[in-house]
């Protein structure tokens, strides 16, 4: 047991980092080939800091591992927005642009709820179905770039966010290629290290990707919301989760799907129904709305919403566990 938890936190690590460099070289040639800000912050720096996500849940797609790469996805957006968003929340509480968070926030809605019609009437995703998501990424990406043209403070405050530090020509080469290395052996340690433990455990796939995994592959945005509180950035910190958020939809489960169509865990039961369908997917809406409906209508966050929210993931991972 001791050795496939060594080896599960070792992919953590190698994510985390492979994550960093993949950022820091990508950024690094797209600045030498004079690409736009706007195109490399809404690009290239989202797409690298999903990277470990992506990876895993496309890993475990292809090993037929359809508990890892469903609560993955779904484990990330609860993680992100009751533990990363809340933290923000309950300690720098505030006002907020609500103009930045409507494209991500009504992307997100429409896409989790194609999501959820899918897991509750057909009970899997089929190719075309990822095929989909992905499609829908690329023209989040497309308006993302609109949008930011037309608002270039909020580009700005994100190109702040992001900054990288300038790199000989051939260090950004050797930290993007061992950056995506590094991504995809930590991705098979975690995914195989990580079956490993549930199967000693006694628990299903699901319950360590809806918890560990999605827990440890969100570090890296854990990691900018406590950099953004530093810096007295928070309703940017609040924005980069829910645009996470539907990257864990579009991007991570379409191209998991994609890859290899799977169908939703049935592993676990609550009343004689699926726990999935029951409990995880109701509190993925659930915390979402907490987090976006007073930021959208009223613009401002306040603490209350961060100690409900941090509440609410303390009772799912302990339910996710015990139950």
């Amino acid at each position: 047991m001791l050795v496939p938890v060594l080896l599960f936190l070792l992919g953590f690590a190698l994510l985390i980092k492979g994550g960093d460099w993949f950022v820091d070289g990508s950024v690094g040639i797209a600045h030498r080939l004079h690409l736009p800000e706007l195109l490399i912050g809404a690009t290239i720096v989202s797409i690298g800091t999903t990277l470990p996500e992506v990876m895993v849940s496309s890993q475990a797609a292809m090993q037929n591992n359809a508990g890892i790469s469903y609560g993955n996805a779904i484990g990330s957006v609860i993680c992100n927005t009751s533990l990363i968003a809340a933290l923000t929340m309950c300690f720098r509480p505030g006002k907020v642009n609500s103009r930045s968070l409507r494209l991500p926030a009504l992307f997100f809605f429409p896409v989790a709820a194609a999501y959820a019609l899918i897991a509750y009437t057909k009970g899997r995703f089929e190719r075309w179905h990822g095929i989909t998501f992905l499609l829908v990424f690329v023209i989040y990406l497309a308006l993302s770039v609109m949008h930011m043209k037309k608002h270039p403070e909020e580009a700005e405050a994100e190109e702040e966010e992001e900054g990288v530090t300038p790199h000989a020509a051939w260090l950004d080469i050797l930290l993007l290629v061992v950056g995506a290395a590094a991504i995809a052996v930590g991705a098979n340690l975690l995914v195989n290290n990580g079956t490993k433990i549930a199967s000693a455990l006694g628990v299903p796939d699901s319950v360590i990707g809806l918890t560990m995994v999605a827990l440890g592959t969100s570090l890296p945005e854990l990691i900018t919301a406590i950099t953004s509180l530093i810096k007295g950035h928070s309703a940017l910190s609040v924005g980069n989760v829910i645009g996470a958020n539907l990257f864990n939809i579009v991007l991570v489960s379409g191209a998991a799907i994609t890859i290899s169509p799977f169908a939703v865990p049935t592993e676990k039961t609550l009343l004689g129904v699926n726990a999935s369908l029951l409990v995880d997917i109701p509190v993925m809406f659930g915390v979402m709305l907490i987090l976006c409906l007073p930021a959208l209508l009223k613009g401002k966050l306040a603490r209350w919403q961060g100690i409900l929210l941090l509440g609410i993931y303390v009772a799912f991972t302990v339910f996710q566990f015990v139950s």
